[in-house]
Protein backbone atom coordinates (compact mmCIF):
# COMPACT_ATOMS: atom_id res chain seq x y z
CA UNK A 1 0.00 0.00 0.00
CA UNK A 2 0.81 3.95 -0.51
CA UNK A 3 -0.22 7.10 -0.31
CA UNK A 4 -1.66 7.50 -4.10
CA UNK A 5 -3.42 3.83 -2.97
CA UNK A 6 -5.15 5.44 -0.18
CA UNK A 7 -5.98 8.72 -1.68
CA UNK A 8 -7.79 7.47 -4.80
CA UNK A 9 -9.92 4.93 -2.07
CA UNK A 10 -12.08 7.27 -2.17
CA UNK A 11 -11.83 8.54 -6.37
CA UNK A 12 -11.93 4.98 -7.95
CA UNK A 13 -14.46 4.97 -10.79
CA UNK A 14 -17.51 3.00 -10.31
CA UNK A 15 -20.31 3.56 -12.80
CA UNK A 16 -18.35 6.93 -14.21
CA UNK A 17 -20.05 8.93 -16.49
CA UNK A 18 -18.43 8.81 -19.94
CA UNK A 19 -19.64 10.98 -23.49
CA UNK A 20 -17.63 10.52 -26.46
CA UNK A 21 -18.04 13.82 -28.92
CA UNK A 22 -17.86 13.64 -32.54
CA UNK A 23 -17.23 17.04 -33.95
CA UNK A 24 -16.36 18.99 -37.61
CA UNK A 25 -14.20 22.32 -37.41
CA UNK A 26 -15.00 24.97 -35.88
CA UNK A 27 -16.65 23.25 -32.90
CA UNK A 28 -17.32 23.76 -29.57
CA UNK A 29 -18.93 22.07 -26.91
CA UNK A 30 -19.93 22.84 -23.17
CA UNK A 31 -19.99 20.77 -20.06
CA UNK A 32 -22.47 22.18 -17.49
CA UNK A 33 -22.81 19.09 -15.23
CA UNK A 34 -21.29 19.95 -11.73
CA UNK A 35 -18.38 17.27 -11.13
CA UNK A 36 -15.64 17.46 -9.00
CA UNK A 37 -13.22 15.65 -11.16
CA UNK A 38 -13.02 15.15 -14.94
CA UNK A 39 -10.62 13.49 -17.41
CA UNK A 40 -10.33 14.73 -20.84
CA UNK A 41 -8.28 13.39 -24.09
CA UNK A 42 -8.37 13.93 -27.31
CA UNK A 43 -8.04 10.90 -29.73
CA UNK A 44 -7.89 12.79 -32.72
CA UNK A 45 -7.19 15.95 -33.48
CA UNK A 46 -5.96 19.04 -30.84
CA UNK A 47 -8.42 21.18 -28.77
CA UNK A 48 -8.39 23.99 -26.51
CA UNK A 49 -10.05 23.86 -22.86
CA UNK A 50 -11.48 26.64 -20.85
CA UNK A 51 -12.33 26.07 -17.47
CA UNK A 52 -15.11 28.72 -16.32
CA UNK A 53 -12.89 31.93 -15.12
CA UNK A 54 -9.62 30.81 -17.00
CA UNK A 55 -7.51 31.37 -19.67
CA UNK A 56 -7.94 28.58 -22.70
CA UNK A 57 -5.25 25.88 -22.82
CA UNK A 58 -4.09 23.79 -25.49
CA UNK A 59 -5.29 20.17 -25.40
CA UNK A 60 -2.90 17.85 -27.95
CA UNK A 61 -3.71 14.81 -29.16
CA UNK A 62 -3.14 11.88 -27.14
CA UNK A 63 -3.37 14.41 -23.82
CA UNK A 64 -4.80 13.63 -20.45
CA UNK A 65 -6.41 17.21 -18.95
CA UNK A 66 -7.91 16.47 -14.99
CA UNK A 67 -10.28 19.47 -14.99
CA UNK A 68 -10.52 19.63 -10.89
CA UNK A 69 -12.85 22.37 -10.35
CA UNK A 70 -17.15 21.83 -10.02
CA UNK A 71 -17.37 24.26 -12.68
CA UNK A 72 -18.68 24.14 -16.33
CA UNK A 73 -15.77 24.20 -19.17
CA UNK A 74 -15.39 24.35 -22.55
CA UNK A 75 -13.48 22.07 -25.55
CA UNK A 76 -13.40 23.77 -28.81
CA UNK A 77 -11.38 23.58 -31.93
CA UNK A 78 -10.30 27.36 -31.41
CA UNK A 79 -10.70 29.52 -28.30
CA UNK A 80 -12.41 31.62 -30.24
CA UNK A 81 -15.26 28.82 -31.37
CA UNK A 82 -18.51 29.62 -29.29
CA UNK A 83 -20.00 26.12 -28.22
CA UNK A 84 -22.75 24.85 -29.94
CA UNK A 85 -23.34 22.08 -28.13
CA UNK A 86 -24.05 21.62 -24.18
CA UNK A 87 -23.84 18.64 -22.65
CA UNK A 88 -25.12 17.74 -18.96
CA UNK A 89 -24.74 14.19 -18.94
CA UNK A 90 -24.10 11.32 -20.94
CA UNK A 91 -27.46 11.17 -22.34
CA UNK A 92 -28.65 14.98 -22.10
CA UNK A 93 -27.43 17.32 -24.79
CA UNK A 94 -28.73 19.81 -27.01
CA UNK A 95 -27.54 22.76 -29.27
CA UNK A 96 -27.63 26.77 -28.48
CA UNK A 97 -26.93 29.64 -30.93
CA UNK A 98 -27.73 29.82 -34.54
CA UNK A 99 -29.67 27.30 -36.35
CA UNK A 100 -32.39 24.78 -35.13
CA UNK A 101 -32.02 23.65 -31.86
CA UNK A 102 -31.38 19.78 -31.49
CA UNK A 103 -31.78 18.00 -28.52
CA UNK A 104 -30.75 14.48 -27.05
CA UNK A 105 -32.82 12.48 -29.45
CA UNK A 106 -31.14 14.38 -32.56
CA UNK A 107 -27.09 14.48 -31.03
CA UNK A 108 -27.13 10.78 -29.47
CA UNK A 109 -25.03 9.21 -31.97
CA UNK A 110 -24.50 5.75 -30.17
CA UNK A 111 -23.61 4.50 -26.90
CA UNK A 112 -21.99 7.38 -24.72
CA UNK A 113 -21.57 9.39 -28.12
CA UNK A 114 -22.80 13.01 -29.03
CA UNK A 115 -22.17 14.87 -32.06
CA UNK A 116 -23.78 16.36 -35.81
CA UNK A 117 -22.28 14.39 -37.92
CA UNK A 118 -20.92 10.45 -36.97
CA UNK A 119 -18.15 10.83 -39.82
CA UNK A 120 -16.59 14.05 -38.31
CA UNK A 121 -12.95 14.35 -37.76
CA UNK A 122 -12.12 15.53 -34.12
CA UNK A 123 -12.87 13.09 -31.49
CA UNK A 124 -12.47 13.26 -27.63
CA UNK A 125 -13.56 11.71 -24.73
CA UNK A 126 -14.55 13.58 -21.07
CA UNK A 127 -15.03 11.30 -18.11
CA UNK A 128 -16.69 12.48 -14.74
CA UNK A 129 -15.76 11.02 -11.35
CA UNK A 130 -17.49 11.09 -8.09
CA UNK A 131 -15.37 12.11 -5.00
CA UNK A 132 -16.19 10.17 -1.72
CA UNK A 133 -15.04 11.51 1.46
CA UNK A 134 -12.13 13.47 3.23
CA UNK A 135 -9.56 11.23 1.77
CA UNK A 136 -10.46 11.85 -1.65
CA UNK A 137 -10.76 15.84 -0.83
CA UNK A 138 -6.99 15.78 0.17
CA UNK A 139 -5.81 14.26 -3.29
CA UNK A 140 -8.28 16.71 -4.91
CA UNK A 141 -6.68 20.06 -3.07
CA UNK A 142 -3.07 18.97 -4.33
CA UNK A 143 -4.74 19.56 -7.85
CA UNK A 144 -4.99 22.68 -10.10
CA UNK A 145 -8.11 23.67 -11.61
CA UNK A 146 -6.77 22.44 -15.16
CA UNK A 147 -3.91 20.02 -14.87
CA UNK A 148 -2.65 18.79 -18.25
CA UNK A 149 -0.95 15.71 -18.87
CA UNK A 150 1.47 15.25 -22.33
CA UNK A 151 1.02 12.09 -24.30
CA UNK A 152 3.58 9.26 -23.71
CA UNK A 153 3.95 5.92 -24.66
CA UNK A 154 2.32 4.52 -21.23
CA UNK A 155 -0.83 6.80 -22.18
CA UNK A 156 -1.58 5.85 -25.79
CA UNK A 157 -2.85 2.11 -25.27
CA UNK A 158 -4.90 2.83 -22.66
CA UNK A 159 -6.50 5.46 -24.17
CA UNK A 160 -6.64 3.68 -27.21
CA UNK A 161 -8.31 0.76 -25.79
CA UNK A 162 -11.02 3.56 -23.97
CA UNK A 163 -11.37 4.95 -27.05
CA UNK A 164 -12.56 1.31 -28.61
CA UNK A 165 -14.72 -0.25 -25.47
CA UNK A 166 -16.45 3.14 -24.93
CA UNK A 167 -18.59 2.43 -27.90
CA UNK A 168 -19.14 -0.91 -27.23
CA UNK A 169 -22.35 -2.28 -25.21
CA UNK A 170 -21.11 -5.81 -24.30
CA UNK A 171 -21.24 -7.56 -21.09
CA UNK A 172 -19.59 -5.80 -17.72
CA UNK A 173 -19.22 -3.04 -19.93
CA UNK A 174 -19.38 -0.58 -17.52
CA UNK A 175 -16.90 -2.40 -15.49
CA UNK A 176 -14.44 -2.36 -17.88
CA UNK A 177 -14.93 1.59 -19.09
CA UNK A 178 -14.42 1.92 -15.09
CA UNK A 179 -11.51 -0.02 -14.85
CA UNK A 180 -9.55 1.63 -18.14
CA UNK A 181 -10.68 5.09 -16.54
CA UNK A 182 -8.63 4.52 -13.22
CA UNK A 183 -5.57 3.48 -14.89
CA UNK A 184 -5.69 6.76 -17.18
CA UNK A 185 -5.94 8.51 -14.01
CA UNK A 186 -3.35 7.11 -11.94
CA UNK A 187 -1.10 7.26 -14.77
CA UNK A 188 -1.31 10.31 -15.37
CA UNK A 189 -1.18 11.53 -11.44
CA UNK A 190 2.06 10.03 -11.24
CA UNK A 191 2.84 11.96 -14.47
CA UNK A 192 1.53 15.36 -12.59
CA UNK A 193 3.54 14.88 -9.74
CA UNK A 194 6.54 13.91 -10.86
CA UNK A 195 6.79 17.25 -12.30
CA UNK A 196 9.01 19.58 -10.19
CA UNK A 197 6.20 22.45 -9.79
CA UNK A 198 3.70 19.82 -8.74
CA UNK A 199 2.24 19.70 -5.02
CA UNK A 200 1.60 16.16 -4.40
CA UNK A 201 0.34 14.77 -1.36
CA UNK A 202 1.69 15.56 2.13
CA UNK A 203 4.48 12.28 1.92
CA UNK A 204 4.04 11.21 -1.56
CA UNK A 205 7.76 12.43 -2.45
CA UNK A 206 9.20 11.34 0.72
CA UNK A 207 8.11 7.41 -0.32
CA UNK A 208 11.45 7.79 -2.86
CA UNK A 209 13.44 8.13 0.51
CA UNK A 210 13.92 4.19 1.63
CA UNK A 211 14.09 4.86 5.30
CA UNK A 212 11.73 7.69 5.80
CA UNK A 213 9.26 5.69 2.86
CA UNK A 214 9.10 2.57 4.83
CA UNK A 215 8.17 4.37 7.49
CA UNK A 216 5.09 5.73 5.85
CA UNK A 217 4.26 2.50 4.06
CA UNK A 218 3.88 0.79 7.45
CA UNK A 219 1.37 3.98 8.78
CA UNK A 220 -0.77 3.74 5.80
CA UNK A 221 -0.80 0.01 6.12
CA UNK A 222 -2.06 0.38 10.07
CA UNK A 223 -2.67 3.24 10.63
CA UNK A 224 -4.53 2.23 14.04
CA UNK A 225 -1.17 0.96 15.70
CA UNK A 226 0.25 2.82 18.48
CA UNK A 227 2.29 5.08 16.61
CA UNK A 228 5.03 7.11 18.29
CA UNK A 229 7.71 8.65 16.67
CA UNK A 230 10.22 6.31 18.43
CA UNK A 231 7.86 3.51 16.67
CA UNK A 232 8.20 5.00 13.11
CA UNK A 233 11.94 5.24 13.61
CA UNK A 234 12.27 1.86 14.34
CA UNK A 235 10.55 0.96 10.96
CA UNK A 236 12.97 3.48 9.52
CA UNK A 237 15.95 1.91 10.96
CA UNK A 238 16.92 5.53 12.27
CA UNK A 239 17.64 6.99 15.73
CA UNK A 240 14.61 9.05 16.99
CA UNK A 241 16.24 12.42 16.65
CA UNK A 242 17.22 11.75 12.73
CA UNK A 243 13.70 10.23 11.92
CA UNK A 244 11.62 13.21 13.50
CA UNK A 245 14.66 15.77 11.47
CA UNK A 246 14.73 13.85 8.15
CA UNK A 247 10.80 13.50 8.30
CA UNK A 248 9.98 17.29 8.63
CA UNK A 249 11.79 17.79 6.17
CA UNK A 250 10.89 15.45 3.44
CA UNK A 251 6.86 15.81 4.07
CA UNK A 252 6.71 19.24 5.74
CA UNK A 253 5.06 18.50 8.80
CA UNK A 254 6.79 17.27 12.06
CA UNK A 255 5.83 13.16 12.35
CA UNK A 256 2.60 12.60 14.63
CA UNK A 257 1.49 15.65 13.07
CA UNK A 258 1.16 13.51 9.99
CA UNK A 259 0.09 10.83 11.91
CA UNK A 260 -2.78 12.69 13.65
CA UNK A 261 -3.94 14.56 10.48
CA UNK A 262 -3.87 11.31 8.10
CA UNK A 263 -6.15 9.59 11.17
CA UNK A 264 -8.45 12.47 10.82
CA UNK A 265 -8.91 12.01 7.55
CA UNK A 266 -9.27 8.41 8.07
CA UNK A 267 -12.21 9.02 10.98
CA UNK A 268 -13.93 11.58 8.76
CA UNK A 269 -14.99 8.68 6.07
CA UNK A 270 -15.45 5.75 8.72
CA UNK A 271 -17.81 7.91 10.75
CA UNK A 272 -20.09 8.18 7.30
CA UNK A 273 -20.16 4.31 7.02
CA UNK A 274 -23.47 2.69 7.82
CA UNK A 275 -23.61 1.28 11.61
CA UNK A 276 -20.39 3.63 12.39
CA UNK A 277 -19.98 5.26 15.89
CA UNK A 278 -17.16 7.28 17.50
CA UNK A 279 -16.13 4.78 19.49
CA UNK A 280 -15.68 1.90 17.01
CA UNK A 281 -13.92 4.49 14.56
CA UNK A 282 -11.59 5.74 17.77
CA UNK A 283 -10.61 1.58 17.99
CA UNK A 284 -9.96 1.80 14.79
CA UNK A 285 -7.38 4.14 13.88
CA UNK A 286 -5.70 4.15 17.19
CA UNK A 287 -7.43 5.32 20.26
CA UNK A 288 -8.10 3.87 23.30
CA UNK A 289 -11.16 5.31 23.85
CA UNK A 290 -14.08 7.74 22.43
CA UNK A 291 -13.34 10.78 24.90
CA UNK A 292 -9.69 11.08 23.60
CA UNK A 293 -10.26 10.45 20.04
CA UNK A 294 -13.11 13.34 20.08
CA UNK A 295 -10.69 15.56 21.61
CA UNK A 296 -8.40 14.95 18.90
CA UNK A 297 -10.89 15.36 15.92
CA UNK A 298 -12.23 18.64 17.31
CA UNK A 299 -8.83 20.17 17.56
CA UNK A 300 -8.09 19.12 13.82
CA UNK A 301 -11.09 19.42 12.34
CA UNK A 302 -13.16 21.88 14.16
CA UNK A 303 -16.15 19.97 15.30
CA UNK A 304 -16.99 16.88 17.11
CA UNK A 305 -16.98 13.56 15.52
CA UNK A 306 -20.83 13.33 16.90
CA UNK A 307 -21.58 16.04 14.55
CA UNK A 308 -19.93 14.41 11.40
CA UNK A 309 -21.70 11.12 12.62
CA UNK A 310 -25.14 13.12 12.89
CA UNK A 311 -25.07 14.85 9.68
CA UNK A 312 -24.19 11.36 8.12
CA UNK A 313 -27.42 9.55 9.59
CA UNK A 314 -29.72 12.68 8.59
CA UNK A 315 -28.60 12.13 5.18
CA UNK A 316 -29.44 8.59 5.02
CA UNK A 317 -32.82 7.58 3.40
Amino acid sequence: MDLLDDHLGGVRARGAAFCRSVVEPPWGVRFTGPVPLALATVLTGDAWITVAGSAPTLLREGDIALIRAARPFTVSDDPDTPPRIVIEDETTCYTVGDGPPLGSDDLVLGPRTCGLEPDATDTFIVAGYPIRGDVGDRLLRCLPDLAIVPDGPDLAPLSGLLATEIVQEEPGQQVVLDRLLDMLLVKALRRWFARPDAEPPAGYRALADARVGRALRALHEAPGRPWTVAALAAEAGLSRAAFARTFTELVGVPPMTYVTEWRMALAADLLRERGASVASVARRIGYADGFAFSNAFKRVRGRPPSAVLAEARGGRP
